[in-house]
């Protein structure tokens, strides 16, 4: 089965929803990784129900799977970077972040996604280690009860600098919740690159039993810098070889997010350096 390739709207922010949706396929992706902003399916603008079914409609008439993603810098606050995250020593803001995110949920169940991807931001100063894992824990609680009740599953993302950066870290959190079956990974390429002591096809293989979202760019080691193909370290062909093999069904996603000023380029070009390369991964698969 050969893997399905998608693109992330949040490199496409210079371009309407519909817009991009019909450039993606148009160019022969076959999903999206929509980011819920205020420029895409804004989750805090009024009439979302009704936004959301012509989206599904759109996205129906175009062919295009689809996963829901969190990581808006200013849905909530327009004056923090991903403000205020679930790990805010104010309850009341910590609870605004779990209340968009139990939205997204709703939103990829009437979408027909595949996973909500999220991530748990980065620990506030003056607050302990044990105390943000016991907050982001707490404040997952009612996200992971949406997700079952959907069935679509939350995809957590390790990402650089956050309280959960890495896999290991995902493994701690799983096994603090009792290891609840709505709780997925979301696996970023580049992250694995970026600083997981294994290589990131390794990184792949030990990830595949909670796999549920997959985002791919290039990165260099110890730099948390999303880059377009071949400006980068990553050897691509190990990493998309081992994603096939573990028989991952979601979509794989381009995520350059601080490339939209060229999205549209941007977005032709990956697909013409990734699909050959998915190709090759798949032919092994097919003589097995």
């Amino acid at each position: 089965m050969s893997l399905r390739l998608g693109y992330g709207t949040n490199g496409l922010t210079d371009l309407r929803l519909d817009d991009a949706l019909g450039l993606l396929a148009d160019l022969g992706y076959e999903g999206v990784g929509l980011t819920l902003d205020h420029m895409h399916l804004d989750p805090l603008a009024p009439e979302l129900a009704a936004r959301t079914r012509r989206v599904a409609d759109r996205l129906g008439e175009l062919g295009l799977g689809v996963t829901v993603e969190t990581g808006a810098r200013y849905v909530l606050d327009p004056r923090r970077k991903h403000g205020p995250s679930l790990l805010d020593p104010d309850p009341e803001a910590r609870a605004r972040r779990t209340a968009l995110l139990v939205t997204a949920v709703r939103v990829a169940a009437d979408l027909g996604a595949h996973a909500v991807h999220c991530f748990s931001g980065i620990t506030p100063e003056g607050t302990d280690d044990d105390t943000a894992w016991k907050l982001l824990g707490e404040a997952l609680g009612p996200v992971l009860d949406a997700a079952a009740q959907t069935g679509v599953p939350l995809a957590i993302e390790p990402e650089p600098g956050h309280l959960l950066a890495t896999l290991a870290d995902f493994h701690r959190l799983r096994e603090q919740l009792g290891d609840p079956e709505p709780l997925g990974l979301t696996l970023d390429i580049g992250h694995c690159q970026c600083l997981e002591p294994r290589s990131p096809a390794e990184c792949v293989r030990a990830a595949a039993p909670w796999l549920r979202h997959v985002q791919i760019e290039d990165m260099r080691r110890g730099v948390h810098e999303h880059l377009p193909f071949g400006d980068g370290e990553i050897d691509f062909p190990p990493v998309l070889e081992a994603l096939a093999a573990t028989g991952y069904r979601g979509l794989t996603v381009v995520e350059l997010p601080r490339h939209s000023h060229a999205g549209p380029e941007q977005a032709r070009r990956s697909l013409e350096f990734l699909r050959p390369l998915v190709a090759g991964a798949a032919a092994p698969l097919k003589g097995a």
